[in-house]
């Protein structure tokens, strides 16, 4: 499935092959960023001098192509502070690339989950981020003139620039919705495990709520500074990151899981907050969870007025088969409501 030139190229600048060859030294390893699922990333340097990052398509992903065309598409209509900007692509032979501003600062797991990176982070930064992230997916639901579902939200996907300003990254996998739609089902689940809402991943059924679902996630990971993939707490040995920090919050022993890098002067009730907001997003119904509107409101306003989280849900790896961050089939849905546990087979 070829991307339609005719489709893009009103909306995006092309970029000549050669031109993207030579800001990226031929695609040297010395500027190669990463590695995504559908290819690899470059730093380049154009002639002008302008830092760019191009995101180049593997020529053996058969899936890409189709995620290529859609990213094209739908970021070329997108444009808020808090999402990556996109300057241009290139179709080319059997080159197919996409070219976003450099954002010097990388992704912001490369600060949280970086036990040197992550003390650069002070609360006043951290809470900073949390709005900017909570601004740019509220644009991406219903500010924009599209409502998109991201369905791949977690910390390697919101990129920092050089403020440390938080932008939102990686289009592959987002979806349109259209007029009154409010949910969609897929046979092809896609997105990071740890990061997926119960219903997406057990059913394939996502919506606005199933981005809100993975905001929560990474809300705790930003207090906490760890990931809810692969966490294990002697404590809690059967739970993850997010079972773990509801489990202390029940026993009102939640503040032990703070980052520690933070030091001891931030402001308690806020960091509270905002983890009480986290669970709110990690209801177990979709309709139990706010919106990302919502979610910018009680940043705002002091704890008092937030309602109390009831079901929570999370998804628990159960399995050494589940490797990579991908599904396995023998991962559980649990709820922590009453800490009791039924195993779902995964589709």
């Amino acid at each position: 499935m070829e991307p339609a030139e005719s489709s893009i190229s009103s909306d995006l600048p092309f970029f000549d092959l050669t031109t993207i060859a030579a800001a990226t030294d031929n695609f040297s390893l010395a500027n190669k960023l990463g590695t995504g699922g559908f290819g690899s990333v470059y730093k380049g340097v154009l002639f002008n001098g302008k830092e760019i990052a191009v995101k180049r398509l593997s020529k053996t992903s058969g899936q890409g192509i189709e995620e290529f065309k859609n990213e094209v598409l739908l970021i070329a209509k997108l444009q808020h502070r808090n999402l990556v900007r996109i300057l241009g692509c290139c179709v080319q032979d059997e080159e197919k690339m996409l070219i976003y501003e450099y954002l010097p600062n990388k992704g912001l797991d490369f600060f949280i989950f970086n036990e040197t990176n992550k003390a650069l982070l002070d609360w006043t930064k951290r809470f900073e981020i949390i709005h900017g992230i909570t601004r740019g997916i509220i644009y991406l639901h219903q500010d924009s003139r599209l409502r998109i579902i991201h369905r791949d939200l977690k910390a390697s996907n919101v990129l920092l620039d050089a403020s440390m300003n938080p932008k939102i990254a990686d289009f592959g996998m987002a979806r349109i919705f259209k007029g009154d739609q409010n949910e969609a089902n897929t046979k092809r689940v896609v997105g990071t495990y740890g990061y997926m809402s119960p219903e997406y991943a057990m059913q394939g059924r996502f919506s606005v709520k199933s981005d809100v679902y993975s905001y929560g996630v990474l809300l705790i990971e930003i207090i906490t500074g760890r990931k809810n993939n692969g966490f294990y707490h002697e404590e809690h040995p059967y739970s993850n990151l997010v079972g773990h920090v509801w489990n202390l919050w029940s026993e009102g022993k939640v503040l032990q899981i703070v980052d520690s890098s933070i030091g001891e002067s931030y402001p308690v009730n806020e960091v509270l907050k905002c983890i009480q907001i986290a669970f709110l997003c990690l209801q177990e119904y979709p309709a139990d969870r706010p919106t990302m509107s919502e979610v910018l409101f009680m940043l705002g306003n002091d704890a008092d007025a937030l309602p109390l989280p009831r079901k929570l849900a999370f998804l628990l790896e159960r399995s050494s088969s589940s490797m990579g961050g991908k599904l396995s089939t023998h991962e559980g849905y649990h709820s922590l409501n009453n800490f009791t546990c039924s195993v779902v087979e995964a589709r």
